[in-house]
Parts: C-alpha cells; structure tokens; sequence
C-alpha cells in the first residue's frame, strides 16, 4: 500500500451507523419525554386554579355559549343542584349537555368564599348566544365548590340581596 494506506476501502458504512445511532437516540429522547409528560402531573395540576378563579373561568366561557369549555372545568360525578332537581356528571360530555341547558349568561356582580372551597357567585343574568334567557337582568346565585380546580358542585341558592342590580 502506497502512502499510507492500510485499508484499500472507504469507511463509509460508519457516517450511516452513526446517524441511525443519533436518530434512534432522538427518537427514544422524545419518546422518553412525552411518556414523562403524561404520568407527570403538569404546572396545572401542581398549581390548581383558586375556586375563585375557577368560577370565574366558568362564567367566562358560559357567557360565550363555549359549552365544551364550561363543563371541562366539572369534576367526574360532580353534582349539580337547581330547585329540586339533582342531577350527577358522570362523564365529561354529561357537563357539557348539562352546561348546554343553563338558558341565560351571567355577569358576575359579588364573588364570595364561604370556606376554602367553597364561593358563592352573584350574577346579573342576560341573554347568551344561542339560548332564551327567561329572566335578564334578574339577579342570580349558585354556590360552588372547587376541589382540585375543579368545581364538584353547583348549586343554585338565593341570590346576595345587597348585591348591586345592573
């Protein structure tokens, strides 16, 4: 072998290895981290959303007739108290067929803690898209508790008779 050489072929099996290598590496890599994000509680489990916040949160997306939204912030088998009718959420599309025949929207006008998980919300009822109010502009209350960040029961109690009337 002249200059040298001590093999007569070029090594080029090697790059191919090595990028299978470092490609199956990536891969497992994220394999690894999405199987982490889902048996690891998130920030959001970590750091639950205040009952306040969860009320809050529900109004918002019930005065945007967002329905989905509004029973996502339900508890599996939560409950759910109006008059004399209790009804238990025990799937997530059961809160959202529920939020769907709440007929009015609600501007919240006084927000209350009775406990660490419990508020009660005053709201000015008005018309949402897609529904009839039968009552605009009446006051109403529901009483909610939030375990977790999620509300696990709604009931409908009287409304604050200080709260403001718009």
């Amino acid at each position: 072998m002249e200059g040298g050489q001590t093999n007569p072929r070029p090594r080029r099996s090697q790059p191919a290895i090595v990028f299978r290598v470092r490609h199956r590496a990536a891969i497992a890599t994220a394999l690894a981290a999405a199987l982490l994000a889902l048996v690891t509680p998130g920030a959001q489990a970590a750091n639950p959303l205040s009952p306040a916040q969860v009320v809050r949160a529900w109004s918002r997306a019930l005065n945007a007739s967002d329905d989905k939204t509004a029973g996502s912030l339900f508890a599996l088998r939560a409950i759910a108290i109006q008059g004399g009718f209790v009804v238990r959420l025990n799937t997530a599309k059961s809160a959202v067929v529920w939020n769907s025949g709440l007929p009015c929207s609600g501007r919240i006008v006084r927000l209350r803690r009775l406990t660490g998980d419990v508020v009660k919300a005053t709201f000015v009822l008005g018309h949402r898209k897609g529904h009839r109010c039968d009552a605009p502009g009446q006051l109403a209350a529901a009483q909610f508790t939030v375990v977790k960040g999620k509300i696990t029961r709604w009931e409908q109690v009287a409304p604050d008779v200080n709260a403001p009337v718009a």
